[in-house]
């Protein structure tokens, strides 16, 4: 948690994606989803916003990551993370979950290299033991009072017999955890006659991925579910959100667990396929912020967005389809915009 108080261009940030996204033929067609401009935030609102920003690795080798993790091969070029910060900027969030964040020194010379004038002022990133070495982390302008892991989380249960109707390598291990939501506590201060600061408590997820993987993406939301409730036990009425990549629709189990508990997503209306609540360049909505009963009066009618950055095209092979100019990440970030008063 750090300080430095500064604020943003709009202008700047839309002539930045312009730029990207008009030159270089030697990359890849792009795709669109979501919306190229994002209304500003609503007047006493605060904005909340998901964004997985694609291996935000920095040039320093960790020698605790080798062969296929070396984190020297995952290396995030200046050109992306400019990009990247570029749409930051026109979310504009007062509060960023991210994904797929090398460590807290990663995070920390990004802010500073790229969003050094956003207010960011309160930096979480906590390592979680990922094989891969990435984390979750929270960008916040307002304080951040408490933060928790849990690296080493067993799931319950154990791998099944097949993946994918192959034999699975985990058959019968127990199931863990594969990286550790990031829980923080966010306080803002009131505004006018309100006398105690308003809490807002963020769990940002990053379920496991991949086709055959629904079985254990299913059992991390269960068990923080759980962890949620221990959470709720302790502070009646804490308003909520679960927010995030979740590599899972709306229509799947894993999601469809966290409303049968009460969550519900910030997009009122989502129509299947939508291009504008679309998330992911394979054309899924995989990106979510869900809420609980006590946040969702709070949040502002309308204010979901999902912002467009260049992407490739929906069943590109990224691993041989080059980027196209412009490109960020593979997902879009997500933002809803909230009024901090506990209704």
């Amino acid at each position: 948690m750090t300080a430095k108080l500064h604020w943003t261009c709009p202008a700047l940030v839309i002539l930045l994606l312009h730029g990207f996204a008009a030159s270089g033929a030697a990359h890849s067609q792009s795709t669109h989803f979501g919306h190229p401009r994002i209304a500003p935030t609503a007047p006493g609102a605060v904005r909340l916003a998901t964004y997985n920003i694609a291996n935000l690795f920095d040039e320093r080798d960790d020698p605790s990551l080798s062969g296929d993790e070396d984190d020297m091969n995952s290396v995030k070029p200046a050109e992306q993370k400019q990009a990247a910060a570029a749409a930051i900027r026109a979310v504009n969030p007062d509060i960023l979950a991210l994904q797929e964040i090398e460590s807290f020194d990663a995070l920390i010379e990004f802010r500073e290299q790229y969003l050094d004038d956003m207010g960011y002022d309160h930096v979480v990133s906590i390592d979680v033991g990922a094989e891969r070495g990435i984390e979750q982390a929270v960008l916040s302008r307002h304080p951040v009072t408490s933060a928790q892991v849990w690296p080493t989380a067993r799931l319950g249960g154990v791998h099944p017999d097949l993946w994918n109707d192959r034999p699975n390598r985990y058959a019968g291990q127990p199931l863990m955890g594969r990286r550790s939501p990031l829980r923080v506590t966010v306080s803002i201060e009131p505004a006018g006659e309100e006398s105690a600061p308003y809490e807002i408590t963020l769990f940002v997820v990053h379920h496991k991925s991949g086709r055959g993987n629904e079985y254990w993406r299913e059992a991390e939301a269960a068990w923080l579910l759980e962890r949620i409730r221990e959470f709720e036990r302790h502070h009646p009425g804490a308003n909520i959100a679960v927010l995030g990549d979740f590599n899972d629709g709306v229509d799947t189990a894993t999601v469809q667990t966290y409303f049968r508990s009460g969550f519900s997503e910030v997009f009122t209306e989502r129509k299947p396929g939508d291009p504008l609540t679309t998330t992911h360049e394979s054309g899924h909505a995989w990106d979510l912020i869900l809420v609980n009963p006590a946040l969702q009066p709070e949040l502002v009618a309308g204010s979901a967005s999902v912002f467009s950055t260049p992407l490739r095209s929906p069943g590109a092979d990224w691993r041989t389809t080059p980027p196209p100019q412009g490109w960020a990440s593979d997902h879009l970030p997500v933002s809803v915009d909230l009024m901090p008063r506990d209704s």
